[in-house]
């Protein structure tokens, strides 16, 4: 039986310096643009993927090859076989990640040759970028995809999550919903953003604007999103993708009706909060810590996870050919 090496995969050394921790779509690059880039990468990685008979996913290497920009098969090899030591290294059977196919492409006229190429898991592709030339931008794209998709794994695997799991996660899932209804409410008219989101914010918190929270908390500096709990950020995530789905429902058009579509939207659910007798936000506990907090300290976490693992792997003296060779011959 084939050995699933999924949940034991290390975070990668580079992941989170870029992107978002816990979700690929979490905003962890700072630049909207950069944003859309991952967000293409990830889209277009995961409509590569194929599944055999026993329902495995896999990828083909020379679609990899594509997507991580390498322009010569001959160079994408050795990343390939840089993967192949990796895979021997922690434990791995080559030949249950990498399995070597041919496949038969057509060369026009009617005409086909064979075209050597390679199946590779999960596990395969994730230990390519992991050891791809890291000055292309694709392949940081990709060590960015396998360690978040890593780190949800990890968190789904855990029958509950923390306080401080679930704040991240939300609040990151938030910065992707903000983002949709930035471009909603822009289609509908709206300049002043700013505006538009206190009125989200005071239907919600019974009058009180962003200013108003920050103040409240105690924050000096910051989006007053990364200063509240799971609970509150929930509700807050229920604002922001009902007001974007009655825009888009009920075509709002004006700045004047979005701001007041936003404010009314937030309004009734706080009422709903109130009529289940629920807390109401601004009643809601400060946590200790910020998100932008939690985030940092994850990413150490990572880091040093790299680094052991860097160390560990620097005692093993030993060539590619010798690790190869312990391989079982077909």
């Amino acid at each position: 039986m084939v050995k699933k090496p999924t949940l034991i995969i290390p975070p990668i050394e580079d992941s989170f310096e870029n992107v978002a921790k816990v979700s690929v779509k979490t905003a962890i690059f700072s630049k909207s643009q950069e944003f859309l880039k991952i967000d293409s990468f990830i889209n277009a990685f995961d409509n590569k993927s194929y599944k055999d008979e026993n329902d495995f996913e896999y990828w083909y290497a020379r679609e990899l090859q594509i997507l991580l920009n390498y322009t010569s098969w001959q160079n994408f090899l050795t990343a390939v076989d840089k993967a192949k030591i990796s895979c021997v290294s922690s434990g791995y059977e080559v030949s249950d990640h990498f399995n070597d196919v041919i496949k038969m492409v057509s060369i026009g006229s009617r005409a086909d040759r064979e075209v050597r190429d390679i199946k590779l898991s999960r596990y395969a592709s994730y230990l390519i970028a992991q050891n791809g030339d890291t000055r292309k931008k694709e392949i940081s794209f990709a060590q960015t995809y396998f360690a978040v998709q890593t780190r949800r794994q990890e968190l789904s695997d855990q029958l509950e999550l923390t306080e401080d799991e679930k704040r991240l996660k939300i609040r990151n899932d938030i910065k992707t919903y903000n983002s949709i209804l930035f471009s909603s409410a822009k289609k509908s008219g709206v300049q002043n953003y700013g505006k538009f989101q206190n009125k989200g914010y005071m239907g919600l918190y019974g009058g009180e604007t962003s200013r108003d929270i920050k103040l409240r908390k105690g924050i000096t500096k910051g989006d007053p999103l990364d200063y509240m709990g799971h609970e509150e950020l929930v509700a807050n995530a229920f604002r922001i993708t009902q007001t974007d789905a009655k825009i888009k429902r009920d075509e709002i058009s004006g700045e004047e009706n979005a701001n007041k579509t936003h404010y009314n939207v937030g309004k009734k659910v706080r009422a709903i909060i109130s009529n289940i007798g629920g807390n109401l936000p601004e009643n809601l506990p400060v946590p200790e810590k910020s998100a932008k907090q939690l985030e940092r300290e994850e990413k150490m976490i990572v880091k040093k996870q790299a680094k052991q693992r860097k160390l560990k792997n620097n005692k093993i003296k030993i060539t590619s050919k010798d690790l190869l060779d312990k391989q079982p011959k077909k």
